[in-house]
């Protein structure tokens, strides 16, 4: 028993030392936040066209929906599975028309068999301004869903607008169409936007 009690606090202590050391990190000036911010949504961007500009080239459906989209997002997300499976991400949605980007982040979490992390991300289109402006403005949680394909054979499985969005997701295997994202929440990143 005291070796289990043993186990369990040394898991949670260095589980806990990371978060430990980002809060040391948040606790800087407010200039260096402010660089910070600026540099973390630059980042954002870039991990966005580079996702975005890989789906158009490799999916002629997903370039029909891009085209019809009045929006899209792209979120980077990292999900690791140790018996409980979550993750998270931070992601930018763009309207089209307007070119304003609103800076987004993302969590999930659930029961998972296995061990492991996954580093993906999922692009969205949204097929009127008004779900874009819902999704940003309220928020979304995925219910469902169902990994379609994996590979270069995904980049031929095509997907639609459910519900006025359409979803991607791209891991390192590939390209992958109606991506799982249930029990995956997304909100707007307070911190990024200001």
């Amino acid at each position: 028993m005291k070796k289990l009690l043993s186990l369990m606090i040394v898991v949670g202590l260095s589980l806990a030392s990371p978060a430990a050391w980002a809060a040391g990190d948040e606790a800087k000036s407010g200039s260096k936040k402010a660089a910070s911010a600026a540099e973390k949504r630059a980042e954002i961007d870039k991990v966005a066209e580079d996702a975005l500009a890989e789906i158009l080239e490799k999916s002629d459906k997903a370039r029909g929906l891009y085209e019809k989209a009045s929006g899209w997002a792209v979120f980077d997300n990292l999900r690791i599975t140790f018996i409980l499976s979550g993750g998270g991400g931070t992601g930018v949605a763009v309207n089209k028309a307007s070119g304003k980007r609103t800076y987004m982040k993302m969590g999930t979490g659930g029961i998972a068999f296995g061990i492991g992390a996954q580093k993906y991300q999922v692009i969205m289109f949204f097929d009127t301004e008004e779900r874009l402006t819902n999704f940003i403005e309220k928020g979304w949680k995925a219910e469902t869903g169902a990994d379609a394909s994996a590979g270069t054979k995904g980049a031929g499985v095509g997907t639609e607008f459910i519900d006025g969005i359409a979803v991607y997701k791209i891991t390192e295997k590939g390209l992958m169409a109606s991506a799982d994202l249930s029990g995956t929440k997304y909100s707007l990143n307070k911190k990024l936007n200001n």
